[in-house]
């Protein structure tokens, strides 16, 4: 192999031949100079990995095949970074410290008013707040009248209005 890729002036001669070629490709196909410039770079670190198994004659093919895989998968890349971005993030606490602990003390009230309620109203209450049922649901599950459902919501409206307050 008296021209084998692995040798340095053969690789240099190579690399001068063919990179201002493939930036060129890379750069007119894709629109990015520096990403073009890059993937260059790194074709021929990937020619120099594999010398061995790279016949002269197929080193330009080598470097344009994995220099358009390699830019293919960093626009891939890109693409999944779009995407994650474009996904709206959860800011839970951009809400002030004082605003948490009000919101701490006010459900350990609540849940306090709740428990001190009667069953009865306590269950209407949870069933329509919480389970979102109508009260001709809860009067069907509760086995009682449209109308008991309803004085059982308003009385515990009313005691929760008496022992927590408006907000």
């Amino acid at each position: 192999m008296t021209n084998s890729v692995c040798k340095p002036q053969v690789y240099e001669s190579l690399y001068n031949k063919h990179a201002k070629d493939l930036r060129n490709y890379l750069y007119y196909k894709f629109g990015n100079l520096e990403s073009a410039e890059d993937i260059v770079q790194e074709s021929f670190i990937k020619l120099w990995q594999k010398c061995a198994d790279v016949v002269l004659e197929k080193a330009k093919s080598f470097l344009y095949t994995v220099a358009t895989n390699m830019f293919l998968n960093e626009k891939s890349h890109d693409k999944v970074v779009l995407k994650f971005q474009q996904i709206p993030q959860n800011d839970t606490n951009i809400e002030s410290p004082e605003f948490l602990m009000l919101e701490k003390e006010y459900l350990v009230k609540l849940q306090k008013t709740l428990a001190q309620l009667p069953d009865g109203q306590r269950e209407v209450f949870l069933l329509n707040r919480i389970d979102k049922k109508t009260y001709a649901e809860i009067a069907e599950l509760l086995n009682i009248s449209v109308k008991a459902v309803e004085k059982r919501m308003h009385n515990a409206l009313k005691q929760l209005r008496e022992k927590i307050g408006a907000i």
